[in-house]
């Protein structure tokens, strides 16, 4: 458990302004292309596209603003966060935004190191064929990169 509050927990920056930030950061680091994603007429995730040796791969950088609803409110119950009020879904949206920003711009710091390639950072992030991301399609395998199971050990 976090010893102390939530990174951005106290934001008041709407999402819709954080998605704008995080899509002006992914221009400047060679997206090709960014679309916001909406869910019942809320922003709900953000879709990039970069152009690599092998040729075009879309991101799609989800957010879980009810997950994150949990932890502000255990750490409101845990005495953690300075302001006062419940947090409530609007500020845990505003919240999750802020945190995909900052994550997306330390990314950035590591690939202009060159010592990683984009494809790399995102790679869970990854759109495959079926229109899921890497990530889900392996979780619901198992996490395994075949459809059996251990296939090599009897």
């Amino acid at each position: 458990m976090a010893r102390q509050a939530l990174l951005n927990y106290s934001t008041k920056i709407e999402a819709g302004k954080t998605a704008s930030e995080i899509q002006e950061i992914l221009g400047t680091h060679g997206a090709k292309a960014v679309l916001i994603n909406y869910k019942d007429g809320l922003i709900d995730s953000l879709s990039f596209q970069v152009e690599t040796p092998q040729g075009d791969i879309g991101f799609r950088l989800p957010i879980d603003p009810d997950a994150v609803l949990k932890i502000l409110q255990r750490q409101q119950a845990l005495g953690k966060l300075r302001h006062g009020g419940e947090p409530d879904r609007p500020q845990a949206v505003r919240v999750a935004w802020r945190i995909l920003k900052d994550w997306i711009e330390a990314q950035m710091a590591i690939l202009e190191t060159e010592m990683v390639k984009i494809e790399q950072v995102f790679l869970p992030y990854m759109i495959t064929h079926d229109g899921r991301t890497l990530y889900e399609g392996m979780a619901e395998k198992g996490f395994y990169l075949t459809q059996g199971r251990n296939e090599h050990s009897d």
